[in-house]
């Protein structure tokens, strides 16, 4: 059974930074592209940064110039950090696996095969 533990996200100020933490177990990771969505009330999940097994990066628009993402193949693993958080950053986080042979569309919440559960992320001042 697929299992990805989620950490990190709570209350933050803008201009902090966020780093969220994921490990999946239950799977052959080798066999995903692994990463992070994110969701507010009324609108619909959108991704937000995701990771090949080869190392291929996709992210979203609104992440550009503020992402770091680590993704570790020995441990199953996937750390991203973003920078100068802003109000608009609000969102519950998903960590999410989708198939490696369609890592191309991995921001796509439609080839997403496993869910974590998800963690808050408040920006407020």
């Amino acid at each position: 059974q697929v299992h990805l533990e989620e950490s990190g996200g709570g209350l933050m100020q803008p201009g902090d930074s966020l780093r969220l933490f994921c490990e999946a177990s239950g799977l052959i990771l080798d066999n995903f592209a692994i990463g992070w969505f994110r969701q507010v009330p009324g609108k619909e999940r959108e991704g937000v940064a995701c990771v090949g097994s080869r190392g291929s990066l996709f992210k979203a628009e609104f992440v550009k110039g503020r992402l770091t993402t680590s993704r570790d193949n020995a441990k199953d693993t996937l750390t991203i950090e973003i920078n100068n958080l802003k109000p608009s950053d609000t969102a519950v986080y998903y960590c999410a696996v989708s198939p490696q042979i369609s890592v191309n569309r991995c921001l796509d919440p439609t080839y997403v095969q496993a869910w974590g559960q998800g963690t808050q992320v408040t920006v407020s001042s």
